[in-house]
Parts: structure tokens; C-alpha cells; sequence
């Protein structure tokens, strides 16, 4: 998943994808610790997305709390 894809989703979408995601990645790891997975670096790109959903969320709340704060 593209960051510009990310960008476009919504907080919802966005915290039901990271769930999703994650998910995901637990099955990978699960499925790589009974036996070797073809390409761990599958691995490696699913963290990679759960990074950047979790940034953009974070993004989305900090700039959220800035503009309560800037109308108190």
C-alpha cells in the first residue's frame, strides 16, 4: 500500500486497515516460525505498512489536538 493511498482513507478506514494489517502479520510470523515462507521479506514490507498507517494516524490526531488547543 502506497503512503498516497494511505493519505486518502479515512481515520475509520485507517484503524480498521491497521488492524487488518496486523493481523496479517501475525499469520506471516506464525506461518514463518512452523516453517521457513518463501520470501520473509513479506515480513518485512507488511511492518513497514502497519509504520505507515500508524504515522499517518498519529498525524491525524496530533493535528487534531493542535486545532483544539488553537481555538481554546
Amino acid at each position: 500500500m502506497k503512503n498516497s493511498e494511505i493519505v486518502e482513507l479515512s481515520t475509520e478506514d485507517l484503524t480498521a486497515r491497521l488492524a487488518e494489517e496486523k493481523a496479517a502479520l501475525n499469520k506471516l510470523k506464525f506461518a514463518h516460525a512452523v516453517s521457513a515462507i518463501e520470501n520473509p521479506n513479506v515480513i518485512k514490507a507488511a511492518r513497514k505498512v502497519i509504520a505507515r498507517i500508524s504515522t499517518e494516524i498519529s498525524k491525524r490526531n496530533n493535528a487534531a489536538k493542535s486545532e483544539t488547543a488553537a481555538e481554546a
